[in-house]
């Protein structure tokens, strides 16, 4: 059996990060090929893998340090049991030129799956460098195919989540301190997209609604934003808004919303179609998104709905799926079916694995 390295962030708890989710759901779904992933030094890696420790004990945050960036080049330099590298990592000038040369020089083909589109003035010819590169979304896969560069598209995947039962829903927001009535959930970050900012305003215009705001900060300006958010959101909504931060609680949160949003107008730093919204829908969760972005794809066939970003247009889509029970149940349903057909970890991971049967092949 032919094993496959996987280059990304270390693969283990907490499972936080798109990025190293997809890793580990990959990995561990596997049939014809073993994966090997990167971890800290004496961790476990996901079932059905095996590990090489890389990693110092403080690493695993959204950005590695430079000292855990030698490490991953060390480790490319002197493994040997792999015959396939596979790179799942947002595509930068100095880590892709990094990757190519160590990869020429141990005469490893590659894949690189592009976790999140690069910013629109990235030269992608200097910036992806893999044998075959697979992108997420329909949007990014457009995009390569633009700059002349050819694209493999596999959606990503996650474990489904069973549905909640309405007695669940009510005993988790007893033990999150949250108010029964109309209840929307913002799982995004703060600092790229505007999210934050629009689904405030538009719950603001919502008497009886209840935001919890589940954000986690991705760079240092998190907190300057959350602060200005916060002040704003404390003349405007007082009380109806709870601030969960980055939050161990997220499942239940989300299974107790009646509406997730996040209608970003980029996802930069995002995965194209956020994981966690992914989860919402396996759990039946109605969940609004922003037009013009990949994760508009989620709407096709009713899974979502996609809206402007603007907050005229996510006030009049949380008001009508607030308001329309039969509605907000037949998007949940559609998102569910969505999740259990499209996103599943056995076929994403098939698809994968033909990938590294026409790498090797040629």
């Amino acid at each position: 059996m032919a094993h496959v390295l996987f280059v990304s962030k270390p693969v283990q708890p907490p499972w936080n990060d798109s990025s190293k989710n997809l890793v580990r759901d990959v990995a561990s779904h596997l049939r014809r090929y073993r994966g090997r992933v990167m971890v800290r030094a004496g961790a476990a890696p996901p079932e059905g893998a095996e590990a090489l420790p890389v990693y110092g004990p403080g690493a695993g945050g959204f950005g590695p340090p430079l000292l855990d960036n030698l490490r991953v080049l060390a480790a490319l330099g002197f493994e040997r049991r792999s015959k396939l590298w596979h790179f799942f990592f947002a595509p930068n000038p100095r880590s892709s030129a990094a990757a190519r040369l160590t990869a020429r020089a141990r005469r490893r083909p590659t894949v690189q799956t592009l976790c999140s589109a690069p910013p629109a003035e990235v030269d992608l010819a200097r910036v992806l460098f893999a044998d075959v590169n697979v992108v997420l979304s329909a949007h990014t896969e457009e995009r390569l195919r633009a700059a002349g560069i050819p694209a493999r598209r596999i959606p990503p995947a996650i474990p489904a989540i069973e549905v909640p039962s309405q007695g669940e829903r009510i005993r988790v927001r007893a033990q999150l301190g949250l108010p029964p009535g109309p209840l929307v959930v913002y799982p995004g970050d703060l600092e790229f997209g505007g999210g934050g900012r629009r689904v405030l305003e538009a719950v603001a215009g919502l008497p009886d609604t209840h935001l919890v705001m589940a954000c986690r900060a991705k760079t240092e300006r998190a907190a300057s934003v959350e602060a200005e958010l916060r002040a704003w959101a404390d003349r405007q909504l007082g009380p109806r808004v709870s601030w969960f931060g980055e939050t161990p609680h997220i499942h239940g949160l989300l299974g107790t919303a009646d509406v997730v949003a996040l209608p970003s107008e980029t996802l930069y730093a995002k995965m194209d179609y956020p994981l966690v919204l992914l989860e919402a829908m396996s759990m039946e969760r109605p969940v609004i998104v922003a037009e013009g972005t990949p994760a508009e794809e989620l709407a096709a066939g009713g899974g979502a709905v996609a809206v402007a970003p603007d907050t005229d247009a996510v006030r009049e889509a949380l008001s009508q799926l607030l308001d329309d029970a039969a509605r907000a149940a037949d998007v949940g349903a559609a998102g569910r079916a969505k999740v259990l057909a499209e996103h599943d970890p056995c076929r994403m991971a098939r698809a994968y694995e033909e990938v590294y049967d026409s790498v090797l092949s040629s």
